[in-house]
């Protein structure tokens, strides 16, 4: 699969994609482009990012355009200003993936929109697809967790093709583990784009999550249940996991717990199940640096 073409996004706006929030890349004008591109930070000569066009919605009055903040993230007072009055074209993005490692371009003089790879980068980019599980309409299943309390849980076939339709309430919280029966579920070593992007990869530890947790590549494909996440701050959080990615979904608190630990690329986060469904966090210092 290779990625020929990457689009220019401004911040804020490229970090609300890459951190989870913003799925709607608001434009003046529709476009016929479809499948994957790379996301290219304005001004930083890099693609930080894929991501997959897979609509092209019709233009927005400002009732609808406030209707849908959540999916572009345009704050209101711009909305009501009129300062966005040209930008109400939703380009549909799906499978947004944050590059470990941004990937230099050389930018194509007159540029503005759309910029045409190179076949080197186009290479590169396509080591980040040919990681990433397939982009059908229906993920596969992830795997089963081999402990009781999952298999009583586990979605039915028929429910398990539409997680959207089989969301549910999340439980009353389990009590505590006793000390002695916590368990370390893995370790994930941080690397500089997951800092950059706050994000942890969890691909190495899927296994050892409850399925029910494990959702698909947007909020409409969320996991029946949520994990409650004791990180370090005054609150817990509350989060699926996005199968797609293998990353938690929410991403605001993993911003807070990085600051908050000072973590640095090639620290590794402990991740110790202290209940069922409930996990704590924790940073172990990388190598020191001579």
């Amino acid at each position: 699969m290779t990625v020929t073409r990457g689009l220019i996004i401004a911040e804020p706006w490229i970090d609300h994609i890459l951190e989870g929030r913003k799925d709607w890349e608001m434009r003046s004008r529709p476009t016929s482009v479809r499948g994957w591109f790379g996301l290219i930070r304005k001004g930083s000569g890099t693609v930080v990012g894929l991501a997959r066009l897979v609509e092209c919605g019709k233009a927005l009055n400002q009732a609808e355009m406030l209707a849908s903040s959540d999916r572009h993230r345009i704050p209101e007072v711009m909305i009501r200003r009129g300062e966005v009055a040209k930008w109400v074209v939703p380009w549909k993005l799906a499978d947004i993936i944050p590059l470990d490692r941004p990937v230099p371009y050389e930018h194509n003089a007159g540029a503005v929109t759309w910029v045409t790879l190179s076949p080197n980068v186009s290479r590169q980019l396509a080591t980040y697809l040919a990681q990433e599980p397939p982009t059908a309409e229906i993920q596969p299943a992830p795997p089963a967790r081999v402990v009781d309390h999952v298999a009583a849980l586990s979605p039915t076939p028929d429910t398990a093709a539409n997680p959207a339709r089989r969301k549910a309430p999340d439980r009353a919280p389990m009590p505590p583990l006793p000390e002695g029966h916590r368990r370390v579920l893995g370790r994930s070593v941080l690397s500089g784009g997951n800092i950059r992007n706050n994000h942890m990869k969890l691909a190495s530890l899927m296994h050892a999550f409850p399925r029910d947790v494990i959702g698909g590549s947007n909020k409409t494909e969320a996991a029946p249940r949520n994990l409650e996440i004791d990180w370090g701050g005054p609150e817990p959080v509350m989060t699926d996991i996005d199968g797609t990615k293998s990353i938690f979904r929410a991403r605001g608190w993993v911003r807070r717990f990085f600051a908050a630990s000072d973590a640095h690329e090639d620290d590794t986060v402990v991740f110790t199940e202290t209940a069922p469904y409930r996990i704590s966090v924790r940073l172990e210092p990388g190598k020191p640096t001579m």
